[in-house]
């Protein structure tokens, strides 16, 4: 993607050319992840939350038409509440833009607009991964080549719950993309602190996530950094009750005969039914701890990338 074809936000341009840390953040959660105004107060209090930790917040989304990184607050507020908001893979990116449309970033289309700039930490909430039946369909989610594809730090709570976990770890591991346990030596569950399934590598702080990155840069080794952080355990869900919720949207969703990418954002809306919104809550208090550790890791990595 070319860089000149994306309209940077002046404090984010500014950051860039000063080598300040930046945090990419994509805008799919607001417009499809979170019911409104959740999902408008919960994009505001990231963004705090990634600047009182020393870095610049980057929202990115696309709107008339406009590759843009760096959503002012009143864009924000557009993708909150208008439900035509279009949600926007990398594939999509042509189409939207010579539409004019407006849309939503996910995991993915987000990671190549911020890595044509630079920014090299990326937080979200959940990857999409590895679909439970993707044996028979096919499903693995767009997100999962682009994370092995772009330079990025990926800072996430795991996959979103209702992907097959191991298969995802399989992919990443077939596509040469690091996973990291943040301060633990499991792969997290999303609204659950761990899957129980181990990764081969652990960190215990932003230095030795920005260290290492900083030596693949070095050593020209393509692609991302896969860094799983776990929901702390005073506002998880019990990993029993995270696949028991999963298991029972799934089949509603299979019996509505929703397909595509009406999937993900039906299936988060049954489980916050279920779930009496507990999942909505531990959603929120994730995507908030994962902001604090990736502008941790960011201004770590600014450091080590001056010295």
């Amino acid at each position: 993607m070319k860089s000149g074809q994306i309209t940077v936000r002046e404090e984010v341009s500014s950051g860039l050319r000063a080598g300040s840390p930046i945090v990419a953040l994509e805008s799919t959660i607001i417009a499809h992840g979170m019911p409104y105004p959740t999902n408008l107060e919960t994009a505001f209090e990231v963004e705090q939350i990634i600047r009182d930790c020393g870095a610049i917040p980057a929202t990115i989304g696309i709107v008339d038409g406009v590759i843009t990184c760096g959503l002012s607050q009143d864009q924000i507020e557009l993708f909150a509440v208008n439900t035509e908001i279009k949600k926007a893979t990398e594939r999509d990116i042509p189409m939207i833009v010579s539409r004019g449309w407006s849309a939503a970033t996910t995991v993915g289309a987000s990671l190549a607009i911020a890595s044509s700039l630079g920014i090299y930490t990326f937080v979200t909430g959940g990857i999409g991964g590895v679909g439970a039946e993707a044996g028979k369909t096919f499903d693995i989610s767009a997100d999962l080549p682009a994370i092995a594809e772009y330079p990025c730090i990926i800072v996430s709570s795991g996959t979103k719950a209702f992907m097959d976990v191991p298969a995802t770890l399989e992919y990443m591991e077939t596509h040469r993309v690091p996973v990291i346990g943040y301060q633990t030596d499991y792969f997290p569950l999303f609204w659950s602190a761990s899957s129980g399934i181990p990764v081969e590598w652990s960190a215990r702080g932003a230095d030795e996530i920005a260290e290492a990155f900083s030596r693949k840069l070095d050593l020209d080794h393509g692609g991302g950094f896969f860094v799983g952080v776990p929901l702390p355990e005073e506002d998880a869900l019990p990993a029993d009750e995270t696949r028991r919720l999963v298991a029972s949207a799934i089949g509603r969703v299979k019996a509505l005969g929703i397909v595509g990418k009406a999937v993900t954002p039906k299936l988060l809306s049954l489980i916050g039914e279920e779930s009496g919104e507990r999942s909505l809550k531990a959603n929120i208090a994730l995507i908030k701890h994962n902001a604090q550790v990736g502008a941790e890791i960011a201004v770590a990595l600014a450091r080590k990338m001056k010295e």
